[in-house]
C-alpha cells in the first residue's frame, strides 16, 4: 500500500501538469468585492448576496433551430461562422472535468454539457475548444470574451448574476468535507481552529468562513482543488471542503481519506454566459429544457456518475421572465 507521502508526491506531479490552468488571477472584477486570497482570510468573508433567486434564468425564445441554421445576427451564428464553441472549463475535477491520461482529452459531466451545446449549434459535439482556466477566473473569462461559456462546478449565485447570465441550473450540489479515514470528526463543526482548504475564487472558501462555530476553522486559499490534495496529503491542512460532487473524485485518489457530514450549502450550478448574449443564455436553456425531458441529462448522469446510484431527476427549469 503506498503511503501518504508517496501520494503527495504523485499529487504534486499531476498538479505541476496541470498548473497553467489552476493558476491565474484573483482580482475581483472592476467594483466587485471579494474575500482576501491570503492563506487565512476568516475576517473578510464578503456577506451573501440574496437580493435575487439566483436559480431564475432567461426563458427559451421558442423552439430550437436546426444545427447548422442558426439565426442571423445572434452570438450562435458567431459561434457557427467561427467552426467551435470554446468552453472554459478545469482540468483536474475527476469526473466532472478533468484530464485523462490515456488519451489527454479533458473529460466529464461539465465537459459533456459543453458538447451538447456544441451539438445543438452544429450538429457535431466535437466542434468545441476546452479552454483550462481556473477556479478565480470563471466570471472574467466569460466577462471578457476569452469563452463562450462556462460548465465547471460553478454555483450560481446573486453576486456572480452583476457580471454573468448563468443558465438554468442544470445540476444540484452542497459542500461537504474530506479528511483523514483516522480522524473523528462527523462535520464541518468539528474542525472549528483547524485548517481547511478550498480552491482560491470558489464559493466554497467563502463558505468556510461562515461556520457558525467559534473558533472557526481557519481557510486556507490553494490555486486548486488538486492543490488542496496535495496540501492534505502533506499534512499541511486537515481537511478539504467544498462540493460533495468535488470531493468524491478526491476521495477517489486518496484511499486513506473519506467525506464526512451532512451538506451544510445548497449549490446549484449553472453554466456562465455574457450578459451581452442573452440569445445564447436562451438557447442554452432550450437545450437544457430538451434533454431534461428527452432523457439526455439522465444519460449524462449514468456515464459519469452512475457508481454512487441511480439518476436523481434533474433540477427543474426556473426563469425570471
Amino acid at each position: 500500500m503506498r503511503t501518504r507521502a508517496a501520494l503527495a508526491a504523485a499529487a504534486a506531479l499531476a498538479v505541476l501538469a496541470t498548473a497553467g490552468g489552476c493558476g491565474g488571477d484573483s482580482s475581483p472584477l472592476p467594483g466587485r468585492p471579494t474575500a482576501s486570497a491570503g492563506p487565512t482570510a476568516n475576517a473578510t468573508a464578503v456577506p451573501v448576496d440574496n437580493t435575487c433567486n439566483p436559480r431564475a434564468s432567461l426563458r427559451p425564445a421558442g423552439a430550437l433551430p436546426a444545427p447548422g441554421r442558426m439565426p442571423a445576427g445572434s452570438y450562435m451564428a458567431t459561434i457557427q461562422k467561427r467552426g467551435r464553441l470554446v468552453l472554459g472549463t478545469s482540468q483536474d475535477t475527476l469526473l466532472f472535468s478533468s484530464r485523462n491520461p490515456f488519451t489527454g482529452r479533458v473529460e466529464g459531466f461539465d465537459v459533456d454539457m459543453g458538447r451538447q451545446i456544441a451539438q445543438a449549434i452544429f450538429g457535431d459535439p466535437d466542434k468545441i475548444q476546452i479552454k483550462v482556466i481556473g477556479y478565480d477566473k470563471r466570471v472574467s473569462s466569460v466577462y471578457d470574451g476569452s469563452v463562450d461559456i462556462v460548465a465547471d462546478t460553478m454555483t450560481a449565485n446573486c453576486a456572480r448574476w452583476k457580471d454573468v447570465n448563468f443558465s438554468s441550473i442544470y445540476y444540484e450540489a452542497g459542500q461537504k468535507v474530506l479528511v483523514s479515514k483516522d480522524s473523528k470528526a462527523t462535520s464541518i463543526n468539528d474542525l472549528g481552529g483547524r485548517k481547511v482548504c478550498a480552491a482560491k475564487g470558489s464559493t466554497s472558501y467563502d463558505n468556510i468562513t461562515k461556520v457558525p462555530v467559534r473558533p472557526a476553522p481557519i481557510s486556507v486559499a490553494r490555486a486548486g482543488f488538486g492543490d488542496c490534495l496535495v496540501a492534505f496529503q502533506r499534512n499541511e491542512v486537515e481537511a478539504i471542503s467544498t462540493d460533495d460532487t468535488i470531493l468524491v473524485g478526491l476521495a477517489a485518489q486518496d484511499p486513506y481519506a473519506k467525506v464526512i457530514g451532512p451538506r451544510f450549502t445548497d449549490e446549484p450550478y449553472g453554466m456562465a454566459i455574457a450578459k451581452d448574449h442573452a440569445d445564447f443564455t436562451r438557447f442554452v436553456n432550450a437545450v437544457l429544457a430538451r434533454n431534461r425531458a428527452n432523457g439526455t441529462w439522465k444519460a449524462t448522469y449514468e456515464r459519469w456518475l452512475g457508481d454512487f446510484g441511480a439518476a436523481p431527476k434533474p433540477p427543474a427549469a426556473e426563469y425570471r421572465d
